[in-house]
């Protein structure tokens, strides 16, 4: 009986062949047996699959002397990584350059950037972590290249609008969705085991200055999701401003402040935590193990008296400073 394979199997296996890494290999057999149509002409197939997912993992992790070193790994910094992603000369690497004070290599030839360069960019009282990457083709992209987005907490497509705008965004959201790494109705944030999938996105439109007449509309219109787009210059600076509040907002985080009892808050270090955090998240991260002993907490911030008591449950709000106190 033939197996009648799909698109969207193809597609993972696609994944599979690219994969460079035992975790992106176990994702995309994970993904095929997803997307497989069950009927006996598979059955072959997916046993062979799962012995295969099987190995992966079981294998061990190396570690000591001759370990490879991964110069897609960035380490983490500020409340957030922000990774870009585009053709060459998109005006990736101008972006952090601009917003931050990472020595990137700015060049009018492509494939100027060979490997990630992370900077921290400043909102407010907090630094948020951008990484300029080696472009991306309809044919190439680097090894490896897929775990820093994989990794990361937000992605930022970047795209000229002084070129061909729908070419490009065909070239981003390819990469994208063979790879699942977009969050849609297909792929989650998380997988059952707890694997990341999905990531949130948004566009940014470079050389506003110089774009085409209605470039803009076309790439909206090219474009089956509801990112968030904005358009900027680093040639004029326009737009620029926006993009911290932006970043921070898509992030999905707020800033606490705490006040120990009878002192000033500390306003100079927030902690910060995922929207929808609670008292109670708060005095974990503060402390796990006095999490427990949490009474009540006083609270000065949004749609609050100053000064109120609250519960452990009280949902917190961005800037809000509490005031923690324990049995």
């Amino acid at each position: 009986m033939p197996a009648n394979l799909t698109p969207d199997y193809y597609k993972a296996e696609q994944w599979y062949r690219e994969a460079t890494t035992n975790e992106e290999k176990i994702l995309a057999i994970e993904q095929m047996l997803a997307v497989m149509p069950k009927h006996k002409g598979t059955d072959h197939l997916k046993a062979d699959l799962r012995r295969k997912l099987s190995a992966l993992r079981e294998a061990p992790v190396s570690k000591g002397k001759g370990t490879h070193l991964d110069i897609f790994h960035v380490q983490r910094g500020g409340v957030g990584q922000i990774v870009l992603l585009g053709i060459p000369n998109c005006g990736k690497s101008s972006i952090v350059a601009a917003l931050t004070n990472a020595k990137v290599h700015i060049a009018e030839f492509p494939f100027a950037t060979a490997a990630p360069v992370p900077g921290m960019m400043k909102f407010e009282d907090v630094h948020i972590q951008l990484v300029d990457m080696p472009p991306i083709t309809a044919d190439h992209s680097a090894p490896g290249q897929v775990g820093t987005y994989r990794n990361c907490d937000l992605i930022a497509i970047v795209i000229d609008l002084s070129a061909d705008v729908t070419e490009q965004m065909r070239i981003c959201l390819d990469f994208l969705e063979s790879k699942n790494l977009l969050i849609d109705e297909h792929t989650p944030a998380a997988d059952g085991r707890g694997n990341v999938l999905g990531k949130k996105a948004l566009c940014i439109c470079t050389k506003c200055d110089i774009t085409k007449p209605g470039a803009l509309e076309i790439l909206k219109q090219s474009c089956k999701y509801p990112f968030e787009v904005v358009e900027i210059s680093t040639e004029t600076g326009e737009g620029l401003g926006r993009l911290p509040a932006l970043f921070f907002s898509l992030l999905g985080i707020i800033r606490i402040y705490a006040k120990p009892p009878g002192k000033k808050p500390d306003m100079a270090d927030p902690f910060t935590l995922p929207t929808g955090s609670t008292v109670s998240d708060l005095a974990t991260a503060i402390h796990r193990e006095l999490a427990d002993k949490l009474k009540f907490a006083k609270i000065w911030g949004t749609d609050v008296y100053q000064g109120q008591n609250v519960q452990k449950n009280h949902i917190l709000s961005d800037k809000d400073i509490i005031e923690l106190h324990f049995a």
